[in-house]
């Protein structure tokens, strides 16, 4: 197995988001461990705050008590992603999209084992100043990836560089 292989490439990915799920599930413990049953703790007075929340809904908490639709959802979006990363091309231009999509399974994987593991997510991350939505390590994953994958889709890459991903075959004519 070379560097430039396939299977090397899966395989560094597969030990990226298992490192990257490892982390997520290390900062939830701490949050239980620490902020669960105890007043929020304020990192930036008025601003962010660690607060313990448990999250049985999908992103800010909508579709509350909804498990097993989420855990169908996220299985058929991890098998997603792996698809996307078994098609793509072992190019430089890929390597930025590579990372996204290992990002994004992590972030996906880390949220769903919570469901799949207690019905809940854990979130503790609030910014206080904007009230924004509890949050959590696997939701910045989410988040940064999807924007970096709207960005790399919208103004980096160029529709030939995504025919990778469809599933006609080309014709003789075409091949040339």
């Amino acid at each position: 197995m070379t560097k430039n292989s396939k299977s090397f490439h899966l395989i560094i990915d597969l030990i990226s988001i298992v490192v990257l799920i490892i982390l997520d599930r290390i900062t939830k413990n701490l949050a239980v461990t620490h902020l669960k049953d105890k007043p929020a703790y304020p990192i930036i007075n008025k601003v962010f705050v660690l607060s313990y929340l448990e999250n049985r809904g999908a992103a800010f908490g909508i579709f509350q008590n909804r498990q097993i639709f989420f855990l169908i959802v996220s299985v058929v979006f991890v098998v997603g992603i792996g698809y996307f990363l078994l098609k793509l091309p072992l190019e430089k231009k890929y390597n930025v999209a590579e990372a996204v999509l290992v990002f994004l399974a992590a972030g996906a994987f880390g949220n769903m084992i919570d469901r799949a593991m207690q019905n809940y997510v854990v979130d503790f991350f609030y910014f206080e100043l904007i009230d924004f939505p509890v949050f959590n390590v696997a939701d910045i994953y989410v988040t940064l990836s999807c924007i970096a994958l709207f960005i790399l889709i919208v103004f980096v890459y160029k529709e030939e560089d995504l025919e990778f991903l469809s599933f006609k075959k080309k014709n003789k004519d075409e091949q040339i």
